[in-house]
Formats: C-alpha cells, structure tokens, sequence
C-alpha cells in the first residue's frame, strides 16, 4: 500500500487534537470544515465514559466546534457495542454516569445488582466506597468484569484525578480477576468506530496525542496514524517507543489542504 493513498474516513481523538481543557486548539475548526468540504466521514473519539454524545457536543460548541452526536464515539458506545454482540439483551451493574448508563440502556441492557452478567466500570467523578464494594462482590460470584478504558488517571484543574484504571486495579486486587478494557488502547474501539462509519482500515487515518493510546491503537487495528503535539506526547517522546506514528505533525492544523493526501506531500518519517 503506497503512502500517497486517497484517505478516505478520519478517526480523530478529542482531548489534545481538537480541544485542550475548555479551549479549542488553533487551527481545529478549519481541519473539520476541510472535511466536510470534501465529505469525508469522520468519528471523534474520547476514552471518557462520563458524558453522553450530546453532552460532549455541547461541550465542543462552547469551545467553538460544532460537531453532531453522531459523529462522537465515546469509550462507552463501544462497551455497549461489544456487550451487545457479546450477549444481547443481558444485565450489568454499572459504576459509572449517564455516559454509560445511557449507552448500555439504548441496547436494551438493565441495570440491576442482583446476579448481573457483567459488572461495567466507566468513569464517574463519585467513586463510592460501597458502588466499588458491591462491584467486588458481585465479581467475586461469577459476574464478568468490563472496564471502559484503562486510563489510570485523569486531569482536572486542581491536578490528576483516579480514573477507571486505577479502581479496576482496586477491584482486581480484591478480587484476582483483571477486567477486559474496551477502550483505547485496545483496538478494538477502532474497529468499532470504523464499523460506525462504514470505514476500512488501509483508507483510514487515527489522529491522537499519545503514542500509548491513540497510536498504538490505530496502528494495531491497521490503520496509518498522525501523532499531533498539540496534546501530551512530544517529538522527542516518540524515540521512547518501540512503534512510530506515520506522521508527526504540531497540530491538526498543519492538515490544511492536504486532508485527501495527508502523506504524499512529505516524508513520512517522524523525524
């Protein structure tokens, strides 16, 4: 497969590719717009299973960006999406918010505590001593153990937050049962994302800010990656790893002009 390929779909992470904190990052509006100017499908991708679609387009409004739900994909979408291919019509507990309550409603899942299929932890800003406790128990009796993502932590304007890593670690040293995360990096996301928009993966470009998640990710599922430093991984922090992104570029902005052919105008060497 040569380089200089038509692309033809994007994935694109949403923290540190097109937004940064409550701020869009320069340059992230005109790279949507290109896309829509030449129609190509696009999926935002965020490992938070906070929010629901709708809340996070909202959210990218006030930064500027206006984005429809459909074209959000979020760490809980794809939980449900796999519970529903997994065992459709099943039960869960859930520790987590309306982001992933409301995904696994929408496949017809309930939600109960009394010998669910699965117990699925997501991200919530009120881990509870007794929601972890139940989540244990429930595990402990036979009940499969899913974890949206395995971030460990998260930011906030104060410093780091535990995240969902850090309780499925609490939850499997209680239990000696390591949970299987959907989320990035597991591939899994991106085909699922791929599946979303009709996509294949060799027309197919990941956009991310972190080679331990957004890249690894998109190259494992076969797709060529872009690695922006708009967000948390650096030039010099790509020598770390034993992978390369395709391309480096600063931000999403160095797209202008080129989204059809992102690759054929330049090296694809990271240097």
């Amino acid at each position: 497969m040569s380089t200089d390929d038509r692309i033809l779909s994007y994935l694109t992470d949403m923290d540190g590719v097109l937004v940064h904190e409550d701020h869009m990052v320069p340059g992230a509006d005109e790279f949507l717009a290109e896309l829509r100017a030449e129609e190509i499908p696009f999926l935002v991708l965020t490992n938070n299973s906070i929010r629901t679609p709708r809340d996070l387009q909202a959210r990218l409004r006030q930064t500027g960006l206006e984005i429809p739900e459909h074209s959000i994909w979020t760490s809980a979408l794809a939980t449900a999406s796999f519970l529903n291919e997994q065992r459709p019509g099943g039960t869960a507990y859930v520790v987590g918010e309306s982001g992933l309550t409301t995904a696994l409603h929408e496949i017809g899942y309930v939600l109960t505590e009394v010998d669910p299929d699965y117990v699925v932890l997501g991200e919530t800003r009120t881990y509870s001593f007794e929601a972890i406790t139940t989540a244990i128990r429930l595990v402990e009796r036979g009940a499969r153990f899913i974890a949206t993502n395995p971030d460990p932590t998260g930011p906030s304007r104060d410093g780091v937050l535990p995240a969902t890593g850090s309780v499925a670690a609490l939850i499997t040293r209680a239990t000696g049962r390591d949970p299987y995360y959907i989320g990035k990096p597991n591939p899994l996301m991106m085909r699922s994302a791929l599946r979303r928009i009709n996509a294949h993966s060799q027309t197919s470009v990941m956009i991310g800010d972190r080679m331990d998640t957004d890249v690894i990710s998109g190259m494992e599922a076969g797709m060529r990656t872009i690695l922006v430093t708009s967000g948390i991984s650096t030039k010099m922090s790509v020598e770390h790893y034993p992978y390369r992104p395709t391309m480096v570029l600063n931000s999403v902005a160095d797209l202008a002009g080129r989204v059809r052919t992102p690759f054929a105008a330049e090296s694809t060497s990271p240097h």
